[in-house]
């Protein structure tokens, strides 16, 4: 985060050389306007708001690192407590110097608040208000939009028990285990290579399906929804995920019960999320994430799920928006403005690396020669054993975005 905490401190610290300077000029204005234009009243008046001016610049540049300026509220507060602590110490520190005892000084000095100082701390407060936090956010970006232009990815090594992880849609099939973990090091590695920097929730042996990491979590820019798994099975899957993206600073929320939500039954496209409901993720489950994302702009909009394990196993999108799927699996292809017809079940699900890039199963050859023929960049992966457990390549992976 250094380049975080480095445009902060820029921000903070012009920011407050703003307020610092429109206080001391718009001070010395008004006594040169007050003194019938007396070109002579510039070093004096300069002179006596010096040290007023300094200690603003340190508390305001003090404030502005501690987020002060991201409220309007908190930036009046700032900007009170600023000039009204500068005058009086300002003011105080001259009076020292001149010789005047503390004592003797105290009422006096709280009558410049409303004598001499006044002038300098309602510019002080105002520029606060109004001006540093605008030269503030210019400047400056959150934590999150920092964590956000990393483009980082969560991700999650296969258990050891990985072959005893949960089938609903097909047959079962021996895993090879140490086949998946290679699998699995191509997947990630091709995540790396597409752009994204992998963060490794820690492996959980007694979780067999805690690879598929997506089911835990989904992202809504800096916003973390933590799941509620509806396979009682991968209840502990939950809190190292949420550990996860706690440690990179995002915003976190969760779905409750008796809610449940998979990750793989949700699925953005632009500001729309579409969620299936199936025998993972129930109507509370959708109620709930329709209410936590409605003051954020999206439209949630419910979708069956009856052929498939999520939703995300039938369909996904490209980058444009276009909405592929498997034609077979999906229960109502026109709830999507524009629907594509895959070739292949594994075809049906990309994960999108970039504007022009996407990650997909090399089950799926004519899928793939498909998705190239749309102008596409076409990254092509073997999840062969994470498939035998209904997994794709969506299940493997979070990103950030």
């Amino acid at each position: 985060m250094t380049s975080f905490r480095l445009r902060t401190l820029t921000a903070s610290v012009v920011a407050a050389a703003a307020v610092a300077l429109i206080a001391i000029v718009v001070a010395d204005l008004a006594y040169f306007v007050a003194n019938q234009q007396n070109p002579q009243v510039f070093p004096v008046y300069s002179e006596y708001f010096l040290n007023a001016t300094l200690l603003l610049f340190v508390f305001t540049a003090v404030f502005g690192l501690v987020g002060a300026f991201r409220r309007w509220y908190t930036a009046l507060i700032a900007g009170v407590v600023s000039a009204v602590v500068a005058a009086l110490v300002g003011t105080g520190l001259s009076a020292l110097v001149a010789g005047i005892a503390f004592g003797d000084m105290i009422a006096p000095l709280l009558a410049t608040l409303m004598g001499n100082n006044l002038i300098f701390v309602l510019a002080a407060v105002l520029a606060s208000v109004l001006l540093a936090p605008r030269i503030h956010s210019r400047i400056a970006i959150t934590e999150q939009q920092e964590v956000l232009r990393k483009k980082y990815v969560l991700v999650r090594r296969p258990a050891a028990t990985l072959d005893e992880g949960i089938v609903t849609h097909i047959e079962r099939e021996n895993i090879d285990v140490d086949l998946a973990e290679e699998q699995w090091e191509t997947y990630v590695a091709a995540l790396t290579g597409g752009g994204w920097e992998p963060i490794e929730v820690p492996v959980a042996d007694d979780l067999p399906d805690s690879v598929f990491v997506e089911d835990s979590v989904v992202m809504f820019g800096a916003l973390a929804v933590l799941a509620s798994p509806g396979a009682e099975s991968r209840e502990g899957e939950i809190a190292s995920v949420e550990e996860s993206v706690r440690a990179l600073g995002l915003e976190v929320t969760r779905i409750e019960k008796p809610g449940t939500l998979d990750g793989g039954d949700v699925l953005k496209v632009g500001m729309t999320v579409f969620v299936g409901k199936g025998g993972r993720t129930n109507a509370e489950g959708i109620r709930q994430l329709r209410k936590i994302l409605a003051p954020r702009g999206y439209s949630v909009v419910a979708v069956p799920v009856t052929k498939a394990l999520h939703l995300k196993s039938t369909v996904t999108a490209l980058p444009d928006g276009t909405v592929i799927g498997y034609r077979p699996l999906v229960d109502d292809p026109f709830v999507y403005d524009r629907f594509l017809e895959m070739p292949e079940p594994s075809g049906a699900h990309v994960v999108v690396l970039s504007d022009d890039t996407v990650l997909v199963s090399a089950s799926a050859p004519e899928s793939v020669r498909l998705i190239e023929g749309l102008g596409y960049r076409v990254i092509a992966v073997d999840i062969s054993e994470f498939e035998k457990l209904e997994g794709c390549v969506t299940c493997l992976s979070v990103r950030v975005r």
